[in-house]
């Protein structure tokens, strides 16, 4: 099964990088010589996990929690049962403020000052420290791959797997792949034929554009570029324009905030569409509010992923997650990913008892750890170090639907939605 595109994902960082851009500072060298290999004794103080979050960042608060909140969750439902083997598992958080400079100092202060056994599901705008936490050998485990860095170093274990030889540059020599399944299952299963890309004209904005367009017409679709000005953005004529041009999707390269005001605009407009389609990050129960001024093309929204739909109680999964977050407000896709990411960790570390707890016991699960699931939560994950890119891939898809008084509203079994399809070079 391949793995899934990361281009979604990559989206956010690069489209907002590039907007509000921090630069990474650089720790010596020496500071990340030290190893872990000495297994702890059985009467040890509790297992330190550390998870690095952009809580505050030039994005705005709130927008790269949910993975934290969810392993947070994870690991205090853990607690309650007795912890790994009878230790607690204590989780150092840390904020670095969505800059380089503030995830190098993340990193010192958990894997240097507090020595964690390892990272789990880090949601960094700028993980500058990544090489770092690579070079000391702490297996980061179920990471959002919103840069490059889970394509690029070893000992980092990203949520979604890596095919990438991961030996200090990213991807194949500075490229990465993904495949065209989304546009692919629109159009098998809804008979799409023409696509509308929505972006900023700013530079990011626009080369992830042309990413989505290629890929569209690869899968022989119509396609309709609409580009709006990011400080004065015209959605009333793009929405006019969609209308005009019969589009049957929607997908775009813009920001929430604009993705709210195109849905107005298309409303407004009578722009009409199968799907507006988003991705894992959009994928929250905060729609209604978010897109309470677009009631048809809130009804409208799709999002794609690689993980169950967090609506998905049916599951039993699912409903253990669902119970252990029922006081939090809301509920995202990417806190079940955050939960799936702790519950990776726990089973790598109960893998260890026997012989100790460490890092390198911990990463040689990680490495070991094909098609792993998460008990079903995640489509099967791999790591392999393929020395040529894949031309082609089978990859699974998670799809769901927005549905007023409904929520999210999973559209067919995620280990079905299966294609085979072409993967597409794109420099990050």
């Amino acid at each position: 099964m391949g793995r899934r595109s990361r281009a979604a994902e990559i989206l956010v960082a690069v489209l907002l990088l590039a907007l509000s851009a921090a630069c990474g500072s650089r720790l010596p060298e020496s500071d990340f010589d030290q190893d872990d290999r000495t297994p702890a004794p059985r009467d040890a103080a509790p297992l330190r996990v550390g998870i690095i979050t952009s809580a505050t960042s030039p994005v705005g608060g709130g927008a790269f929690t949910g993975p934290r909140d969810g392993a947070r969750a994870f690991f205090d439902r853990l607690n309650a049962r007795g912890g790994i083997d009878g230790r607690r598992v204590e989780v150092r958080t840390c904020d670095d403020g969505g800059s380089g400079v503030g995830n190098n100092e993340c990193v010192h202060r958990l894997v240097e000052e507090d020595r964690v056994v390892a990272l789990v599901a880090t949601t960094a705008l700028d993980y500058a420290g990544a090489s770092r936490v690579s070079r000391a050998r702490v297996p980061d485990i179920g990471g959002q791959p919103i840069g490059t860095a889970y394509d690029t170093f070893p000992h980092l274990y990203g949520i979604y797997g890596s095919l990438a030889p991961r030996a200090g540059t990213p991807g194949w020599d500075g490229k990465l792949y993904g495949g065209t399944e989304v546009y692919r299952y629109f159009k098998r299963e809804h008979g799409a034929r023409t696509a509308a890309v929505v972006s900023y004209n700013q530079s990011a904005s626009a080369a992830y554009a042309r990413l989505i367009e290629r890929g569209l017409r690869v899968e022989g679709y119509k396609v309709v570029t609409e580009q709006v000005d990011f400080a004065l953005p015209n959605f009333r004529a793009v929405a006019a324009d969609l209308k005009e041009q019969g589009a049957d999707l929607v997908f775009d390269a813009i920001d929430g905030h604009g993705n709210a005001r195109l849905c107005q605009a298309m409303d407004e407009a009578g722009a009409d569409v199968t799907a507006k389609v988003t991705n894992v990050q959009n994928w929250t129960s905060t729609v209604a509010e978010d897109y309470k001024d677009a009631p048809r093309c809130r009804n409208a929204l799709w999002a794609t992923g690689a993980s169950r739909n967090f609506e998905d109680t049916g599951d039993a999964a699912v409903r253990e997650f669902r119970e252990a977050t029922k006081d939090l407000k809301t509920h995202s896709q990417w806190q079940l990913e955050g939960w799936a990411a702790a519950r990776w960790f726990t089973d790598a570390a109960k893998s260890c008892t026997n012989k100790g707890i460490t890092r390198a016991c911990v990463d040689a699960f990680m490495n070991r750890s094909q098609g792993y699931t998460a008990g079903g939560l995640l489509l099967p994950v791999r790591f392999e170090r393929l020395p040529e890119p894949p031309k082609s891939s089978r990859t699974c898809l998670s799809v769901a639907r927005w549905q007023d008084g409904k929520g999210w509203v999973g559209q067919g079994d995620m280990n079905r939605t299966c294609f085979t399809v072409p993967q597409l070079a794109y420099a990050p």
